[in-house]
């Protein structure tokens, strides 16, 4: 069937929507895909209710901020669907919707995701899955990461043996591990680009360091990276996840925006390598993806660490798109009944099947 995922994700720049032929099992084919992005009032919605999010932390009634912010996950999902859905030329059989992550709490059984799913299956005439990580949560697992099940697909279409990992690179670094029998691993290594983006955006020197350029220019600050290196995320084992507000950034203002970049791009891949001793086998090939595989400091930095780094373009795959076709996968994955995680991936007890489905309103469907 005929799949359309959404993903929008913690840097706040847009929403990735995608469509893919699956039965969520494999990959029969891979449709349109597209990035909108917000607006910058949009963009100052989110922003806004990010912060509230940090603030309440879970206590107390919810900051009115996140309902304006939900309506704007809707209407620019809605927006983005729309132009896809006229590229492809007919509407999907199934929606895949992730909603925007405001904060994440998993030891607390808590990860907060706005939007509504209701509003997307009326407007768009089509049925709508989503919260993929809250049975996940309540089983006691970490509810992320969520993708390893696509990532395998993958990996099985680009006829990739094992072990491999596929790295993704968002506002927090998450990695699957895929070995020879097809067993999975999965866990938060660690920041990805978000800290990064945070440093760069307080100096009023753009939305993110395109290119790699302002880290290339800066050194690294080993006495910063170590105590970095020092969170309790590093230590212990097993599944975990993270939210990208995890990790401090006060150091950073006695730092050049250079350096301070630098330092954080180092903090990056050396949480990844640090990952290695989590893992049953070391990876003969790492495929990176998500917007941090476009920076090719940051890739230089993990090729020097873990060796033969390619990007998913490098393979043949849509790099931008992963997880929002991840979403579109694991949407076929719930109708379906078949497992959206498990105990090497969040830590539940069992694969464990997940998401709720929203059915149009037929007196609704199609009026946005």
């Amino acid at each position: 069937m005929l799949v359309m995922g959404y993903m929008s994700g913690t840097s706040l720049d847009g929403v990735d929507v995608a469509l893919l032929e699956t039965d969520g099992e494999r990959i029969a084919a891979f449709g349109p895909g597209a990035m909108t992005a917000y607006s910058a009032a949009e963009r100052d919605a989110l922003e806004k209710a990010t912060r509230d999010a940090l603030a309440w932390n879970g206590y107390g009634a919810r900051p009115h901020s996140f309902a304006l912010a939900a309506e704007v996950i809707e209407a620019a999902h809605l927006r983005a669907g729309e132009q896809v859905i006229a590229r492809a030329g007919r509407r999907p059989d199934l929606v895949g919707f992730h909603g925007q992550t405001l904060l994440h709490r998993p030891e607390r059984r808590l990860s907060v995701q706005i939007g509504d799913p209701q509003v997307l299956a009326d407007a768009l005439g089509v049925s709508v899955v989503a919260q993929m990580r809250q049975d996940d949560l309540l089983a006691g697992g970490q509810g992320a990461p969520l993708v390893p099940a696509y990532h395998a697909a993958l990996a099985e279409r680009l006829g990739l043996a094992g072990p491999i990992a596929f790295l993704n690179l968002g506002g927090v670094a998450n990695l699957t591990w895929i070995g020879a029998d097809g067993s999975l691993v999965a866990f938060d290594t660690g920041p990805g680009n978000g800290l990064i983006d945070q440093v760069v955006q307080a100096r009023g020197a753009g939305r993110y360091d395109e290119g790699g350029r302002i880290a290339a220019a800066g050194a690294v600050d080993a006495a910063v990276l170590a105590m970095l290196l020092e969170h309790e995320h590093f230590r212990g084992s097993g599944p975990k996840s993270l939210d990208r507000y995890d990790f401090p950034l006060e150091w950073a203002g006695a730092r050049s925006l250079e350096d301070a970049a630098a330092t954080l791009t180092a903090f990056t891949a050396e949480a990844v390598r640090a990952s290695l001793r989590l893992l049953p086998a070391a990876p003969k090939v790492w495929i990176v993806c998500g917007g941090g595989s476009h920076n090719p400091t940051l890739m230089q930095a993990l090729r020097a660490r873990l060796g033969d780094c390619r990007t998913a373009d490098e393979v043949g795959l849509r790099g931008d798109y992963v997880e929002a076709e991840a979403m579109a996968f694991l949407a076929a994955r719930s109708l379906r009944g078949l497992p959206l995680t498990y105990p090497g991936t969040t830590g539940v007890g069992r694969p464990l099947t997940g998401g709720a489905i929203w059915r149009p309103d037929a007196a609704l469907a199609g009026v946005v």
